[in-house]
């Protein structure tokens, strides 16, 4: 296993000391997630009781391999969330979605009580938007939605090519938005993706990561609130 690799591994076995039995979980997507969900299968191995709701359809497969519970639409909503993430400022604002699972994991963390964001210390940024940042589009007029999006002074590529494009569990496109510099108001370019017409949502999520674990060559740090 890679440096890089056990710092993933390092992060997910910590945020499993704070699953409880009976908790519905939420189960972000992603590499570094991988392993808190085949951690999670040792543990409904040894007889844990929980539920989860999974991001995207690869979490969900993972999961069932497991045999771990699932449930699409919990009456009770998310009692923990657990997720990666692309880039975490120091306000824990995040970007997500360069595995295109971005507005499931926001339905997700929105209705979670406790949001749980695991990752390496490459992955803190001192302001967002220093890669792409990713924003689910309708297929329908495409073209005149991705102008919108240049309008705010992005540079846009759909991911996968115009000719064969990316999809998401959705059945939507991924448009990739760069900038020259990263965004100085975060909050501001979120209100106005999300006032685009053609878009679903965007990768940008404020206020909505309670906890941080961070691994990196100083060991994990918890950075927010701790549970």
């Amino acid at each position: 296993m890679s440096d890089r690799e056990e710092l993933k591994a390092a992060v997910a076995t910590r945020a499993l000391d704070f699953v409880q039995p009976g908790m519905v979980l939420g189960l972000g997507s992603g590499t570094t997630m991988r392993y808190f969900v085949e951690g999670l299968g040792r543990r409904v191995a040894e007889g844990m009781s929980v539920t989860a709701v999974p991001t995207s359809r690869a979490t969900a497969a993972l999961a069932r391999s497991l045999k771990i519970p699932i449930v699409e639409d919990p009456p009770r909503g998310v009692d923990l969330d657990v997720d990666g993430a692309d880039e975490i400022d120091p306000e824990l604002r995040l970007i997500k979605g360069y595995g295109g699972a971005l507005v499931r994991e926001k339905l997700v963390a929105a209705m979670a009580r406790r949001v749980i964001i695991i990752a390496d210390a490459s992955k803190l940024v001192p302001r967002l938007g220093r890669g792409v940042i990713p924003v689910e589009v309708i297929p329908f007029l495409w073209r005149a939605t991705v102008g919108r999006l240049s309008a705010l002074g992005a540079s846009c590529s759909v991911r996968g090519g115009t000719a064969s494009p990316f999809l998401t569990d959705n059945g939507n496109m991924v448009v990739d938005l760069t900038f020259a510099e990263p965004p100085a108001d975060p909050s501001r370019l979120a209100r106005q993706l999300k006032k685009t017409v053609g878009v679903v949502d965007h990768g940008i999520f404020i206020d909505l990561a309670d906890t941080c674990v961070v691994a990196g060559e100083d060991g994990l740090r918890m950075l927010g609130s701790i549970p």
